[in-house]
């Protein structure tokens, strides 16, 4: 383990839209108008904090599919990346996208989109020393709470580490099959509010097809399909929204609820996504194409334990073994020591 004084920095060369810093989330404030936000994807977020040591809540660098490029100042740092599969190289080198790596002082990680996924998290042995808002580190852009300064990250934003004192495996990939989740069917609950749509509507929600629009953020996934219509109006009384509530407002166009949704909502609501699923829904991409699958409470509940239990299994590092010996990857290794002479001596 590489050791993380408090002068450790991780600075940002360069960020795209929407990179946050996020912890679990920032619960128990939804009465007062104030929503969770926290990790759209929490299974990565937790392979990502717990391959390095962390805790599985613990504050991590939420990527988008902007990227980021990031180099450790002052004192080399450990680092994780897990999420969708994402193209990560170091100082120019190609590697693994799910990876625990040392990030020497002045070594360049760029993340970049790759062939899916929306979202990936690099997580860092230590703290993140930055102050809590009501509890939590997770950043909400609209109401500029949490992480810096309320706002996203940008180039230039030198984020201090504070050392954990934990041990973190050495460097290799991260192996955690329930990271490679596909999306042909989004598990949901019916209702609260599914008796606002015929049994035909009904049918037609899960049958779909749906399509993930390109409108989505941190707030909500608007989805293209079927126009559903509606058998007792589209307003109700406002009142709580979970992450993965599904409103259907007058276009007859669901919206999926995400981690950064408004606390109360004045549309009927469908179904609510399961919570193990949610993370796949998050990495869905625009123009992707899936169906939704009603289950029961009692089903839910034990998709949730399953997730739990995989996740107390922990993160699996192994070293990487290298067959891919492409001259560039070759010109990036300092092979000195190993030249050998095949000339006859004398």
């Amino acid at each position: 383990m590489i050791a993380v004084t408090p002068e450790a920095i991780l600075r940002v060369l360069s960020a795209g839209p929407g990179v946050t810093l996020q912890d679990a989330g920032r619960h128990g404030y939804l009465r007062f108008g104030v929503t969770a936000a926290g990790p759209m994807d929490r299974l990565a977020h937790a392979a990502a904090n717990l391959a390095v040591g962390n805790p599985a809540g613990a504050t991590a660098l939420e990527v988008s599919v902007g990227g980021v490029e990031v180099t450790a100042q002052s004192a080399p740092l450990h680092v994780a990346v897990a999420g969708g599969e994402f193209s990560l190289s170091l100082d120019g080198r190609p590697l693994p996208p799910a990876m625990v790596l040392n990030l020497d002082e002045g070594a360049v990680l760029r993340i970049r989109a790759g062939g899916r996924g929306s979202w990936c998290y690099l997580a860092v042995a230590g703290r993140f020393a930055v102050p809590k808002v009501l509890g939590s580190h997770a950043t909400h852009t609209r109401t500029g709470f949490g992480g810096v300064n309320g706002r996203a990250v940008v180039a230039g934003d030198r984020l201090g580490i504070e050392p954990s004192g934990s041990s973190a495996p050495s460097p290799g990939a991260i192996i955690a099959p329930w990271l490679d989740r596909p999306i042909d069917a989004v598990r949901v609950v019916l209702g609260p509010q599914q008796d606002y749509f015929a049994d035909d509507q009904i049918s037609a929600f899960l049958a779909g097809p749906w399509t993930v629009s390109a409108k989505g953020d941190r707030m909500a996934c608007f989805l293209d399909g079927p126009q559903l219509t509606h058998a007792r109006g589209y307003n109700i009384v406002s009142d709580g929204i979970a992450m993965g509530a599904i409103q259907v407002p007058g276009d007859g166009r669901p919206i999926v609820l995400m981690a950064d949704r408004q606390s109360t909502g004045g549309y009927p609501k469908i179904a609510t996504v399961i919570g193990p699923d949610l993370g796949r829904l998050a990495q869905a991409r625009p123009g992707t194409t899936f169906r939704f699958e009603a289950v029961s409470i009692e089903q839910a509940v034990a998709a949730r334990r399953d997730e739990a239990a995989e996740l107390a299994r922990g993160i699996v590092v192994e070293p990487l073994l290298r067959t891919d010996f492409s001259s560039e990857f070759l010109l990036g290794l300092n092979l000195i020591d190993g030249v050998v002479s095949v000339e006859p001596s004398g």
